[in-house]
Formats: C-alpha cells, sequence, structure tokens
C-alpha cells in the first residue's frame, strides 16, 4: 500500500514539476546553510583547539612579572623575576615530566650573502620533549652544550628556507649577532601559535648560551619564561598551587602582595576556547536553522494550496472506498517526500561549499557525520511537522462536500 502511496505522491509532483522545484528549494538552502556553518564553527574550533595543544600537552606557563616606571606598566615578562635556580626548585617538587627555562630575543643572522631577522629561543634539553616538537635533522642539545653554553643551534623550516634553500644546513656555520654558531639541527614544520607568530621562524640554542652571550642585560642571570608538563592533566591545579606557594617562599614576596610572577594553566585555556568556539558553532548552527523553519511554512503553504486544488480528487477517492488515513497518508508523504529531496540535495550543496571554501577562502571547514544526520533528520522532522496539518485538513473532508467543490 506504501509503495502505491508513494507512486501517487510522486505523480501528483510532477505535475507540478516548477512548484515543487521551488517547495523543495527552501529546504536545500536551509540544509545547506546548516552544514555549512557547522562545517566552518566545528573547523575554527578544531584550528583552535590545535594551534593550542601545539604548544603541548598539561602545560603550565610560568611567566616574569610586569615591570613599573613611572606609573607606566609594561607586559608580563618586563621585568626579569624568574631564574635557573627556580627551574631547578620547581623540578624538585616532583609531579613533573619536563621542565625548560626559556629567553627570548630577536637577532640578525647571516650566512654568505643571506642575511634574515628572526627570534632566538634559549632552552635546556628538556624543551622538544616538553613541546612534542621533533628534531626533522640532525640532533638536539645534549646536556654539555648546556653546561658548557657552547654556540651550537637548531634552525626552524622557516629559516632554513630562507638563509639555505635547498642546501643542506647541517654542520654549517652562521652568525647571530655576529658570533659564529654550528647549526646541529632543523625542527618539524610547528604552524602558528596561538598569537599569530609562526613558530617555524625561529632558532633555538642553549638558555646559558642565550643569557651569557646573546641576550644580555638584566637577561644575563634570569629567564623571561619557565614551561612545565605536568604528568597528567589532573594534576595540574595542584601543581599550579604548589608552584606559586613555592616562587614566592623564593622571591621573599610579603602575605597580601603581588607575585612577582604570572601562572597560566594552557588547559584551563583549551578548555574555555573549546567552551568558547563550540558555542559559536551551535549558534551558527541556530541561525542557519531559521531558514529550514522558513522552508517549513513554504511547505505548509504549498500543501493546502494542493489541497484546495484536488479537493474534487479527494471527494472521488473517499466516493470510491479511500479511508481518512489513506488520504492522510498520501498528502503527508508527498510533504516529506519534498523535504527529504531537498534535504538530500542541501546536504551535498552545504558538503560541496565547505570543501570549496576551505580550499579556495582558506577557512578552516571541518565536515562530520553528525551534522549531516542532523540535517537530514531535521528536514524530515520539517516534512512530517508542516505536512501533517494540511493532509490532516484534506483527511478530514467529507466526501459529499469535496464532491460539489468546484
Amino acid at each position: 500500500m506504501i509503495a502505491t502511496l508513494l507512486g501517487e505522491a510522486w505523480q501528483a509532483m510532477l505535475a507540478n514539476r516548477l512548484r515543487t522545484f521551488l517547495t523543495a528549494l527552501g529546504i536545500t538552502i536551509g540544509v545547506a546553510a546548516v552544514v555549512l556553518m557547522v562545517a566552518i564553527g566545528q573547523g575554527t574550533q578544531q584550528k583552535i583547539i590545535g594551534t593550542i595543544n601545539s604548544m603541548g600537552a598539561n602545560l603550565l606557563i610560568i611567566n616574569s612579572a610586569s615591570a613599573r616606571s613611572g606609573g607606566v606598566r609594561s607586559g608580563m615578562g618586563g621585568m626579569p623575576t624568574l631564574t635557573l635556580g627556580d627551574v631547578t626548585a620547581i623540578r624538585e617538587l616532583g609531579p613533573t615530566l619536563y621542565i625548560s627555562p626559556i629567553s627570548t630575543g630577536f637577532a640578525q643572522l647571516v650566512y654568505g650573502p643571506n642575511n634574515w631577522n628572526t627570534s632566538v629561543l634559549g632552552v635546556n634539553t628538556e624543551y622538544l620533549e616538553l613541546r612534542d616538537w621533533r628534531v626533522e635533522l640532525g640532533r638536539s642539545f645534549s646536556d654539555s652544550d648546556i653546561s658548557s653554553a657552547t654556540r651550537v643551534t637548531i634552525l626552524g623550516q622557516k629559516v632554513v628556507e630562507n638563509l639555505f634553500g635547498d642546501e643542506d644546513p647541517i654542520g654549517q656555520v652562521i652568525r647571530v649577532k655576529g658570533l659564529p654558531f654550528t647549526i646541529i639541527g632543523v625542527l618539524s614544520k610547528k604552524g602558528q601559535s596561538m598569537d599569530g607568530r609562526d613558530q617555524d621562524d625561529s632558532i633555538i640554542v642553549p638558555v646559558t648560551t642565550a643569557q651569557r652571550q646573546l641576550l644580555g642585560g638584566p637577561f644575563r642571570t634570569a629567564v623571561g619564561m619557565i614551561m612545565v608538563q605536568a604528568e597528567s592533566s589532573a594534576s595540574l591545579n595542584s601543581l599550579e598551587r604548589q608552584i606559586t606557594e613555592l616562587l614566592r617562599q623564593r622571591h621573599h614576596i610579603r602575605e597580601k602582595a603581588e607575585n612577582d610572577f604570572g601562572v597560566t594553566n594552557m588547559t584551563s585555556v583549551a578548555d574555555t576556547a573549546s567552551e568558547v568556539t563550540g558555542m559559536m558553532s551551535l549558534l551558527l548552527g541556530a541561525i542557519a536553522s531559521i531558514s529550514l523553519f522558513v522552508g517549513g511554512i513554504g511547505i505548509m503553504n504549498i500543501m493546502l494550496v494542493s489541497v484546495t486544488e484536488r479537493t474534487r480528487e479527494i471527494g472521488i477517492r473517499m466516493a470510491i472506498g479511500a479511508d481518512r488515513r489513506t488520504i492522510l497518508t498520501q498528502f503527508l508523504l508527498e510533504s516529506i517526500i519534498i523535504t527529504v529531496t531537498g534535504g538530500v540535495i542541501g546536504i551535498l550543496l552545504g558538503a560541496g561549499l565547505a570543501g570549496a571554501i576551505g580550499k579556495f577562502a582558506e577557512i578552516p571547514v571541518r565536515i562530520t557525520a553528525q551534522p549531516i544526520l542532523l540535517a537530514f533528520g531535521v528536514s524530515a522532522a520539517v516534512g512530517v511537522f508542516f505536512g501533517l496539518y494540511p493532509a490532516r485538513k484534506a483527511s478530514m473532508l467529507r466526501p459529499i462536500e469535496a464532491l460539489r467543490f468546484q
């Protein structure tokens, strides 16, 4: 019976091809908008979380305090309050996997006729493990490189491109602020950091070398930042409290006085970013869903018109034995066929647009099965919801009144 009713519903829609197409178009646009907006929202969320995770897992970042001069305060790190002694003391707390001091600055690099200005990171042997950053060519630092403050360096991909091109840089000597440094390694590609900085546009050197030979000034004995990786995310909050208490004691900070350092929990940052971008994705999907609602109203309108136009046909069907349930099912099937067909086309259109935007506009998109199944289910539900009233109205017609309708 259902197969027969489906065939009759299909024939009825083919009799008004243009009207059926325009009705389905509203659903198509609505579903495509939902798929596209959710794909953009989820893509943005994935990119933000990926950027944060590129810093490393279960991280605490400890920054030096801001400097104050004549009532004017600089940003964090303006006053060097952290030392290598702090690093040693934090390591002795226990629940840490890796810990590394970081001293940062900028330097002009020279190799033959080529030169390039980039950021310099002074770190220890644990830094790359902490950042989950591989050495693609060559080797990493050794303990003797740190203790002896040797002039060795590992280059980021962007630096290699600009100084060496296709030439193998391992073993070559470059000048950093006029001092000769031997290249012992090349880092794998890392991408952008949270602040949009290209992490591949940097070099790393032993922290002691950076302090004594490159940075100088107040950073000759201090470090600008300390990165700590906890054993697990569950121990992060406890470790953060222990580090705060330890550094306050070591820096002789009085009770109720401000810290001369700041501690940032990167897991909390990632959770907050995930929550915000998740809400954004939901909001985009909700906004796009409005067009589905508008398309549903269009379906109800057209189906009511169809019932009016086919009132005499309904009377004839009832007169020859069709019951109310059969009439209701036929008109409901017409509504569902329109919405499901429009929904399938909308899914394909939305996925295609999302792929094109991701490729040509370089906007992050992520197409998953969940929004596609959701959009398909919603389109079918729209067909049932907005088609039910016209179908019920058709089934409630009295045969004699329907036959008399002109």
